[in-house]
């Protein structure tokens, strides 16, 4: 017996934001909730598709069944309906590198076009992300691995209102020092050694942190996100969202 991640709840509100309904012919309407089982087998064994069990179908159907639905936006629209209400009293920023899997490589226009670059690691790709302050995630950003994390921080935050930002020494930029007393916000952000003038931040404050640290180790419980196997960044976003709408719905 297979082991399923979806509950009845959430499926209540995926199935809303998925393609077809049951009476439609083909592979765009047939038993959605299985085919979102099959997608999260992948996910979180790190499995190749042709290694899909037989009980979720044909791999090459549910395969190309993923890359309509990504194409689509589907397991964007399904993050967004999980996630409810964030609460942006604080907001935290935060990246993480994964390793990318030779299987992962290779995409048409070089790496860099699909977020992926050579750093200590080899080639890796880095997910910058912005969660909220229960540590739920809000909007993230894939970048090369090479890139440094401040460079996907403006559009990660354009448009989103928070009271205070909570972020590491990776983070402490001028730029980002002069945006958030431009909106007023609290800087939680620690002080990179070099810094003349240290800001004073809270301390206490600082320590939740963890909050966004806890939500990537969840993240990388699925192992197809620890180690980036998926060749197109769309692919890997889709899977990254998917995941994340099943964390954020806990």
């Amino acid at each position: 017996m297979e082991r399923y991640v979806l509950t009845d709840a959430q499926w209540a509100q995926m199935e809303p934001h998925c393609l077809g309904k049951p009476t439609d012919p083909g592979r765009s309407g047939r038993d959605n909730r299985l085919f979102l089982e099959a997608v999260l087998w992948i996910a979180r064994t790190g499995s190749p598709w042709r290694d899909l069990p037989g009980q979720f179908g044909n791999w090459s159907t549910a395969f190309r069944r993923f890359r309509d639905w990504r194409k689509a936006d589907v397991f964007k629209r399904i993050f967004d309906a999980l996630s409810g209400e964030p609460d942006m009293e604080y907001a935290m920023i935060d990246a993480t590198i994964v390793k990318v899997h030779r299987h992962g490589q290779g995409a048409k226009g070089g790496p860099s076009s699909q977020a992926i670059g050579r750093s200590k690691g080899g080639m890796t790709t880095k997910i910058l992300a912005l969660t909220d302050a229960l540590g739920n995630l809000v909007r993230f950003r894939l970048m090369p691995g090479n890139r440094y994390d401040s460079i996907g921080v403006p559009p990660l935050i354009d448009g989103i209102a928070f009271d205070g930002l909570i972020a590491d020494k990776a983070f402490d930029s001028n730029a980002l020092v002069a945006e958030l007393n431009e909106r007023g916000a609290m800087i939680v952000i620690s002080q990179h050694p070099g810094r003349s003038q240290k800001l004073k931040i809270d301390a206490e404050l600082y320590k939740w942190r963890h909050l966004i640290e806890n939500f990537f180790c969840k993240l990388k419980e699925f192992k197809r996100i620890a180690m980036r196997a998926c060749k197109t960044d769309k692919s890997f976003e889709a899977l990254i969202y998917l995941a994340a709408a099943v964390i954020n719905s806990r």
